[in-house]
């Protein structure tokens, strides 16, 4: 089973990316890695969204960052959103991300901070998952 989905939209995501999957690795939290544009593909990453097992969505975009808002618009699962900077030193994709409407909520983290939104997936999972939690206490003291 997979328990997070880290998704891109584009592979010049990935730096950002692996910042959440070592973590993920390190925590021995299953994940999937996709690259999917929410404006290239759309009908990709709806199917994707759909059909994923995940308990939690890690999407990271940069400039527009439509990304975590439309798979927030796509599931009841927890979506965490991480603006990359693109443009406008990621101020951009930081408030596309933070900005979403009343009904459709995503959790957003600070630019480029991959690792922030592993933490929290971790956290949410962490919630049914007494292991987990005791490896965040651990992580957190050191």
């Amino acid at each position: 089973m997979i328990h997070i989905a880290v998704i891109i939209g584009s592979t010049s995501d990935m730096e950002v990316a692996e910042k959440a999957t070592k973590l993920l690795e390190e925590f021995n939290v299953s994940y999937d890695l996709q690259v999917i544009s929410a404006h290239r593909n759309p009908e990709k990453l709806v199917k994707y969204i759909k059909k994923s097992e995940a308990k939690v969505f890690i999407c990271i975009a940069g400039l527009a960052a439509a990304l975590p808002g439309v798979v927030a618009a796509h599931t009841i699962k927890p979506v965490i959103g991480v603006p990359k900077n693109a443009a406008l030193g990621g101020l951009d994709s930081l408030l596309s991300i933070v900005q979403m409407p009343p009904g459709i909520p995503v959790a957003t983290v600070g630019i480029d901070r991959g690792r922030n939104a592993a933490i929290l997936a971790i956290e949410i999972l962490a919630l049914n998952d007494d292991t987990l939690a005791e490896k965040l206490i651990a992580y957190r003291g050191r």
